[in-house]
């Protein structure tokens, strides 16, 4: 029998300076038999990151076709594509031909490793970004994670504060490649 999805539920309020976004997002997340809380979390950040009211999880892990978010315009075109993880750079490239802009979060110790890897075959692909997100911080973010979440994520000049009212993690994102 194959294992379900487990279910968390976050109440995510948003005061993003840098853009000027103030909004509360009430969220359903469908954690993957195979995903950590980790993961779950940074998929989270991208979320609170990049928010809007047509930014969507997706089924993910569950399809290999999908990103784990994506923002999609009214004709149904990826304006956004958002990858959690450490995707190989065949998937990646196939995104920025189907995307406007694809944005990478890692995560791991190791992402240094994985990014040096592949650095050079992405290099024409002029759409995507890729950001890495220290592991001390994910681990920390990891920590945050309940079956139901209120959080408050706060950004500024680049720093994001997210906290659930007892603790809070300050992220600082590292770029590995921005996008020209």
């Amino acid at each position: 029998m194959a294992l379900k999805a487990t279910i968390y539920k976050a109440e995510l309020q948003i005061a993003d300076m840098d853009r000027n976004y103030y909004q509360e997002h009430i969220l359903t997340l469908a954690r993957h038999p195979s995903e950590t809380d980790e993961r779950m979390m940074i998929r989270l950040l991208a979320f609170a990151i990049h928010a809007s009211e047509s930014l969507t999880f997706t089924k993910g892990l569950f399809d290999t076709d999908e990103p784990d978010l994506w923002q999609k315009d009214l004709t149904g075109a990826i304006e956004l594509w958002i990858e959690v993880g450490q995707p190989d750079e065949k998937r990646l490239m196939k995104a920025c031909g189907r995307s406007e802009r694809v944005i990478v979060y890692s995560y791991s110790a190791t992402s240094h490793i994985w990014y040096k890897q592949i650095a050079n075959k992405l290099e024409r692909a002029k759409n995507l970004t890729v950001i890495n997100i220290p592991a001390d911080a994910s681990a920390q973010l990891e920590a945050l994670a309940q079956r139901n979440m209120q959080l408050q994520c706060t950004i500024q000049d680049g720093q994001i504060y997210l906290t659930d009212s007892v603790t809070t993690v300050l992220i600082e994102r590292e770029d590995f490649k921005a996008m020209r």
